[in-house]
């Protein structure tokens, strides 16, 4: 029973990566690395981006023929501020390509290498058994490729975890789609029709005509 409800993790893990995506994963867990690490080119950069734009804001509001100085020295904090963000941006850029890298390779780790050391090592072990009767002859195929006969092998019961998970997924996913296009829209019993709202009121000359008519 543990072999069996370890495979179906492991499976269950890999296929939620995948639902997920990969790059996504890697956004929120590098953005949890940065907030727990404390990583100081993510300060730096935030502060030095707050003390640029404060330059900035100061530059626009002084005037170059009146102030030209001031104007100057500002001018030249901006474009060294630029600089130097743009060296620390490449500066991050290359901490989060290696931290990508490692965190590919823990995935990789993770997911397909547990899953391979796991059907190699436990090879010759079933992880259950199936009555006989079940499927005669074809009982064979089920303990492929080493374990005993009448068995349900590891290799085979990781792939009937994935087909059951695909299943799964593609059947919550049709679920919430005629969930949203079987949604109601808008009533339009109560609107009024463009006929009423057009139809002209009688003008008060042929009221008028009407009653001398009728006496």
């Amino acid at each position: 029973m543990t072999l069996l409800l370890t495979v179906f993790l492991i499976v269950f893990v890999t296929q939620l990566i995948s639902w997920i995506g990969q790059k996504v994963l890697l956004e929120w867990v590098y953005t949890l690395y940065l907030q727990v690490t404390r990583s100081s080119l993510a300060s730096k950069q935030k502060a030095l981006k707050t003390e640029i734009l404060n330059n900035k804001s100061e530059l626009l509001r002084t005037s170059a023929q009146d102030h030209f100085a001031k104007w100057a020295k500002l001018r030249r904090s901006v474009d060294k501020g630029l600089a130097d963000l743009e060296k620390l941006n490449s500066e991050i850029a290359s901490s989060k390509s290696s931290f990508s890298m490692k965190f590919s390779g823990a995935i990789w780790f993770l997911t397909t290498g547990v899953n391979l050391f796991i059907g190699w090592w436990y090879r010759r072990q079933p992880v259950f058994y199936l009555p006989p009767t079940w499927l005669g002859p074809l009982t064979w195929w089920l303990s492929f490729p080493f374990a005993p006969a009448g068995s349900v092998s590891v290799g085979v019961w990781s792939m009937a975890c994935k087909r059951f998970l695909g299943v799964l997924e593609r059947s919550v996913k049709a679920y919430f789609e005629e969930t949203i296009v079987a949604t109601p829209g808008p009533s339009k019993g109560n609107t009024p029709t463009a006929s009423a709202k057009t139809s002209p009121k009688p003008s008060r000359k042929a009221t008028v005509e009407s009653e001398d008519d009728s006496s």
